[in-house]
């Protein structure tokens, strides 16, 4: 067997010793070699791999990077009779100009340069001969291993067979071009109006199942730096907007490009990023978006428990589960790895963290999910490569924190609450972080999220919230009042020469409070989308409304209840002070 051959060799040069670069290229050719005679699955496992140089030696990424557009192409002559087909007429009459030699040639088909007789400059994919039999093949091979693995290793309780069928149902979707075309204008609909974003045109009566004709894109792949860089272009900014588009992706309508290798990302000379390739795509429901909206935001903010429970709600745990003993194994191995900031993790750091509770704890990866994964793993390969301190991450936040504060999805209202609540106590840290990382995203109406969120303050839902402000207001009001009485006091002893009387000790809680409600508004005027002129003509319609007139009866009530409660234990009950009398013994 191919494979065992290959891993016997691998074995017995790390047994002799043998670690030249000669022998680490040998290897790296053959394994290339390798995957590409096993067929075009194990091609898609080699590209995934070649997008991580951080887990990748240089010698074998080189190697593998070819798998992304430098297979052994196919004859022409049967590329050829394809198109005749497909189209039904031959190639000299449905193209202008047709590259001799194909110009690309990946796992599922082969690309040409062309020229339509209207002018437009096209690319030509044609579908490899045989691939719907040698995808069979490969999947049924590979769905019988996964079997046998899950029934020899009761430790893995992951869905192998389940999470193989996700990927064939991708790969078989895949094979079929006019489904690949749909896929492409889907995805421009969706994420078109994002302007560093290109998504190119499909010609529909030049596209088939086994023959597609889109839109020539003349680019550089996102990984050639020095390239991209010559063109006056900021590669590292470029991989941004993907990541950026990639969220909204995975968060915002689910319909993700599952398959962002290098050989489909190409920078433009304009400065846009050019997707290629719709053939692998997949959908998110959205419960599965805003679980992994939660996870991130409680991630971030160290609330394991709650962490825990989106596990279950991704399925990645059963409903069933204890999860007593997983909450503490969560905090152990994530605050190892966030030492520093949660923002200098990234993808890889979590995935790795999480295979060492898989076996410990009851722990599965969904099927669904496994092409998320390779979609994020992909992406964050191709952005450290480009730069190696990238933290999808710490790019991810800022997106994250605005959906969760302009999102009105029960879903994530909820976890607002949850978020900046705990134990009736309002959290204002966890507010200030959140506009604070909100500033760095675009897009969304703060401003607007502002109406959505006094309309719910006066709500019957919101009563509760009400009474929180009712109360924070009671409290820094009445700080504010000693303060200011204890400043009187201190000026009118000073200019009547008397002693300076010690302060009355004033509640942290409450002059903090006081604090960050100035930071926040801070924040408010720095924020972009936040038009202030916007929200001061919201103030006198909220003093209008008899919910704050009853808000206002409740705080000017909880004010003169902690005066008069004052004035009864300051003065009415406190001990007179001694005099001389009372010293002399008798």
């Amino acid at each position: 067997m191919p494979l065992a051959r290959y891993i016997t060799r691998v074995w017995w040069d790390k047994r002799q010793s043998f670690t030249s670069d000669a022998v680490s290229r040998q290897r790296a050719v053959e394994l290339r070699e390798l995957l590409t005679q096993l067929g075009p699955a194990s091609i898609k496992i080699g590209q995934a791999l070649s997008t991580r140089p951080d887990i990748v030696p240089p010698l074998l990424l080189e190697e593998l990077t070819k798998l992304q557009d430098q297979i052994p192409p196919f004859d022409n002559a049967i590329a050829y009779r394809f198109i005749e087909e497909e189209l039904g007429a031959r190639p000299e009459e449905l193209f202008e100009e047709l590259s001799e030699k194909p110009i690309a040639a990946a796992s599922l088909g082969q690309v040409y340069k062309g020229k339509l007789k209207t002018g437009e400059t096209v690319a030509v994919k044609v579908q490899r001969p045989g691939l719907t039999q040698t995808i069979t093949q490969d999947l049924y091979i590979l769905r019988g291993l996964a079997q046998w693995v899950m029934k020899r290793f009761p430790m893995v309780r992951s869905d192998l067979v389940g999470i193989l069928d996700e990927f064939a149902t991708r790969i078989f979707e895949e094979m079929d071009y006019n489904h690949e075309g749909r896929n492409a204008e889907r995805f421009a609909a969706l994420y078109g109006y994002i302007p560093e974003i290109y998504v190119p045109k499909i010609y529909w009566d030049y596209t088939g199942r086994r023959v597609l004709t889109m839109e020539w894109i003349e680019g550089t792949k996102l990984t050639e730096i020095e390239a991209i860089e010559a063109q006056g272009i900021d590669a590292t900014a470029l991989v941004e907007v993907g990541v950026q588009c990639s969220l909204r992706q995975l968060l915002e309508y689910g319909f993700f490009h599952a398959d962002p290798h290098p050989g489909n990302l190409l920078a433009m000379k304009d400065g846009r990023l050019a997707y290629l390739d719709f053939g692998m795509m997949s959908q998110m429901e959205p419960y599965q978006r805003y679980g992994l909206i939660e996870a991130i935001v409680h991630l971030v903010n160290r609330d394991f428990e709650g962490l825990a429970s989106d596990y279950v709600k991704l399925e990645f745990l059963d409903p069933d589960v204890d999860l007593t003993p997983i909450i503490p194994a969560f905090a152990q191995v994530f605050n190892e790895a966030m030492t520093a900031s949660v923002a200098d993790i990234n993808i890889k750091v979590i995935t790795d963290k999480l295979s060492e509770l898989m076996y410990e704890y009851p722990f599965k990866v969904p099927a669904y999910f496994a092409l998320i994964i390779r979609s994020l793993v992909t992406l964050e390969g191709i952005a450290i490569n480009v730069d190696p301190d990238f933290k999808v991450l710490s790019k991810a936040y800022p997106y994250v924190a605005k959906r969760l504060l302009t999102d009105p999805a029960p879903e994530l209202r909820s976890s607002l609450k949850n978020l900046l609540f705990r134990e009736d106590q309002f959290r204002w840290n966890r507010l200030e972080n959140l506009l604070r990382n909100a500033k760095g995203s675009r897009e969304y109406d703060l401003s607007g999220s502002l109406d959505q969120a006094i309309d719910f303050l006066f709500s019957e839902r919101g009563e509760f919230l009400r009474d929180r402000v009712a109360l924070e207001l009671i409290n820094s009001l009445d700080t504010f009042g000693q303060q200011t009485v204890d400043r009187i006091q201190q000026s009118l002893r000073r200019r009547l020469g008397l002693a300076k009387v010690e302060d009355r000790p004033i509640a942290a809680d409450s002059t903090q409070t006081l604090d960050h409600i100035q930071r926040i508004w801070g924040l408010l005027q720095e924020t972009e989308g936040v038009d202030i002129n916007h929200i001061l003509p919201l103030v006198p319609k909220i003093f209008a409304r008899p919910e704050t007139q009853q808000l206002g009866q409740q705080v000017v009530g909880g004010v003169a209840q902690k005066a008069l409660a004052r004035f009864i234990r300051e003065v009415l009950l406190a001990e007179p002070p001694a005099t001389s009398s009372d010293l002399v013994p008798r």
